[in-house]
């Protein structure tokens, strides 16, 4: 995903000489091509995230568009304060990009993962949340973010597997997409997981003929009410996928939807569990210490079916 990010970005700056990239101390082999190109155009602040927000801040107020890259912690956490008074309160074209969603930076331990940042971000007025699946995602993510006023929160993973499932809508903010259609279960996810929500739904159709209806819901804020109640009417439960805490994060957005509708849906949320993680591992390791792999939440989903 990074490398799309990279990719689009100098597409957008070579017809818009307003765009500016900002980056703390990282994107080494990897943000070169850029300053290349762009060289007055972009700045590296070194590790002085809260100074970078505030030199994006006023690059903005000069009519700049500007994208500022750290890892997530580094984005969003450490220069929280700014990026509240600063961008939210005056509403700045200021564009967050944060990279290793959920626990991607596996084996660099509890301080370089992210499992609060969607909470705290969709949390501020005025900040739009998005998180991409694919690729794709990432370059219609982009050149959305682009388009739009105001301050952009854009959570980065790494891609994992293929997923060979595309939606046939166009990407578009606040409307999510429709992977597979089903009418027994609702699936809905958000980030690079998609890939294993994926696995789950393939599962419980190959092995126990449960239709799972797919979303990704790649915008978290605004988030697509529509979709969740249409899911909520037209199928027997919703379980939502995030690789982010429990608290705060997709499940309890699409909950605060479905809490103030008529409609009782069935729900549950598959997330990371309201602890930081106690072992050590990789990625792919630590998702399965948290009951994320695709075998765990099919075996969790027909327990849920069967208890109702």
């Amino acid at each position: 995903m990074r490398q799309s990010f990279v990719d689009t970005i100098i597409d957008l700056a070579k017809n818009n000489k307003n765009l500016f990239l900002l980056t703390g101390d990282l994107g080494f082999s990897v943000f070169e091509g850029f300053k290349k190109q762009f060289p007055k155009r972009f700045f590296d602040v070194g590790v002085a995230e809260q100074n970078m927000i505030g030199v994006a801040a006023g690059l903005a107020l000069s009519g700049k568009t500007v994208f500022v890259y750290s890892i997530i912690p580094f984005a969003t956490m450490r220069c929280f304060e700014q990026i509240r008074n600063d961008l939210c309160m005056q509403d700045l074209n200021v564009k967050i990009v944060g990279m290793g969603a959920g626990l991607h930076y596996g084996i660099a331990g509890s301080t370089h993962h992210a499992i609060e940042d969607i909470s705290i971000m969709r949390s501020l007025p005025n900040m739009t949340v998005i998180c991409p699946a694919t690729p794709e995602d990432t370059r219609n993510a982009f050149r959305a973010a682009m388009l739009r006023k105001g301050p952009v929160y854009i959570r980065l993973g790494k891609s994992h597997g293929i997923l060979d499932c595309k939606s046939k809508q166009r990407f578009s903010v606040g409307k999510a997409s429709l992977i597979k259609n089903g009418d027994d279960i609702t699936i809905i996810a958000s980030g690079a997981i998609l890939y294993d929500a994926k696995e789950c739904a393939d599962y419980l159709l190959k092995n126990n003929n449960i239709k799972t209806r797919l979303i990704n819901m790649h915008t978290i804020k605004p988030i697509d009410k529509n979709i969740i109640l249409k899911a909520s009417k037209e199928t027997k439960a919703i379980f939502s996928v995030e690789e982010h805490s429990i608290i705060g994060g997709l499940g309890s957005a699409i909950a605060e939807v479905l809490a103030q509708s008529k409609n009782k849906a069935l729900f549950k949320i598959f997330g990371l569990p309201d602890a930081y993680p106690k072992s050590f591992g990789d990625r792919n390791y630590l998702l399965k210490k948290s009951g994320l792999s695709a075998m765990k939440m099919a075996s969790d989903i027909l327990k849920v079916l069967r208890g109702r």
